[in-house]
């Protein structure tokens, strides 16, 4: 009786985790460079030097410029909608303490999605990049704004339906307390600080007494009495 064959080894274990290596360079590298020159202002040769590997290293995994952007506003996305959804993760169930847990929810939704850097990466190349190459973008718009929306917009759903919010229209809402969140932080952004705690619980506070003026119950009872004055 023959001996069993013994397995067969994967040679292309240490080969495929090589290559992603590389691929994971790539993409940090071209995400810096891209940061800083912009689409057209940006080279292989200097992503190259970057991700220490060779310019025919970068055209056998991306084939040109453009593929390899897309790849990286992919990229940075994924794991941007990674982190929202996680912090989305911690939006609150009730109403006992709504304004502070609110305020709190509006801190962590900056912090860790607006102000880190692929949220500071993304605002950047859309703001310089989408209006000369806005096919470059197709992804984000896809996956981004809108899917965040949509789960913020559903989670105010559940607040109103539980009596704490009276709203509408939630995706109004959703967007609304979102640019509420940034409002007081968008001159730092654009000139690219990054805001304190302090700065960030400001923001927060600000934006969430606003919302909950338009949205809370105390302000619905008032526009009811008020218009049944005024009737």
């Amino acid at each position: 009786m023959k001996n069993p064959a013994p397995p067969e080894k994967r040679a292309d274990g240490p080969t495929q985790r090589g290559q992603f290596k590389k691929r994971a360079s790539i993409l940090e590298a071209a995400a810096d460079v891209f940061c800083r020159q912009g689409f057209a202002g940006a080279s292989i040769d200097e992503i190259a030097v970057e991700a220490n590997v060779s310019r025919q290293t970068i055209y056998n995994h991306y084939c040109e410029k453009e593929t390899l952007f897309v790849a990286v506003v992919d990229d940075v996305l994924k794991r941007a909608n990674s982190m929202i959804f996680a912090m989305l993760a911690t939006f609150p169930v009730n109403a006992d303490n709504l304004e502070e847990d609110l305020v709190a929810f509006a801190i962590r939704i900056n912090k860790n999605c607006i102000c880190n850097q692929d949220g500071k990466f993304l605002r950047r190349l859309v703001q310089n990049e989408g209006e000369r190459y806005p096919h470059l973008f197709e992804t984000w718009r896809q996956q981004g704004p809108g899917r965040i929306i949509s789960a913020l917009g559903a989670l105010f759903a559940r607040l109103s339906a539980s009596g704490a919010l009276k709203i509408e229209d939630f995706d109004v809402a959703a967007r609304q307390f979102l640019a509420l969140g940034n409002a007081d932080l968008q001159i730092m952004m654009l000139f690219g600080q990054t805001p304190s705690d302090e700065q960030l619980e400001s923001a927060a506070r600000n934006a969430v007494r606003t919302f909950l003026r338009a949205y809370g119950m105390e302000a619905s009872a008032e526009r009811s009495e008020l218009a049944a004055v005024s009737g």
